[in-house]
């Protein structure tokens, strides 16, 4: 089930769904809407110029109001918000068709597993001839919730829980932790 507007602003009310900062008027009628942050990383490049899935990928860390996205290029972003999901809700995340008209493609794995605290990763890339300027504040997404049938019996607790920041891929950690 899709979580409306009325259950979304009672869940935050009483604490149970966190969001942090969250202004009135994102509250869509079946969606919280997403505002892009200040912060940006980019993945440096490597010696060998190959990424490989064992090792850990160097990044860029750029703290900015306003970021230039090249034609072609591709960043990782933050959400202005903090998000603290109960066990037993999930949440899809959306770009905004009008960004897409543009080029500007915004997408995560989509998804947000019950349990998950913190701020959400965004992956940008700019699919125009033309740069794309960013500025931090502007709704870029939304994110809709949708109750699970029970509590998870195993919510997240995986290697993104607590980012804070455009937090690159923690691959190479797959099959080291316990």
């Amino acid at each position: 089930m899709i979580l409306s507007d009325k259950t979304l602003l009672q869940m935050i009310d009483d604490g149970s769904l966190v969001v942090d900062p969250v202004e009135p008027e994102q509250i869509q009628p079946a969606s919280i809407d997403i505002r892009i942050g200040n912060t940006y990383s980019i993945v440096e490049d490597s010696p060998s110029g190959i990424i490989t899935l064992d090792d850990e990928i160097s990044y860029k860390q750029i703290t900015a109001d306003r970021y230039l996205l090249l034609p072609g290029q591709f960043v990782l972003a933050t959400t202005m918000e903090y998000f603290e999901l109960p066990d037993n809700l999930t949440a899809f995340v959306e770009g905004r068709s009008s960004l897409g008209r543009m080029g500007l493609f915004i997408q995560n794995a989509g998804w947000v597993d019950p349990g998950f605290k913190g701020e959400i990763t965004l992956e940008l890339f700019n699919a125009n001839r033309c740069a794309i300027e960013l500025t931090a504040g502007r709704r870029v997404g939304q994110l809709v919730f949708a109750q699970l049938d029970d509590h998870a019996l195993n919510p997240y607790n995986g290697k993104y829980q607590g980012q804070r920041g455009a937090t690159g891929s923690r691959v190479y950690l797959d099959g080291k932790l316990s």
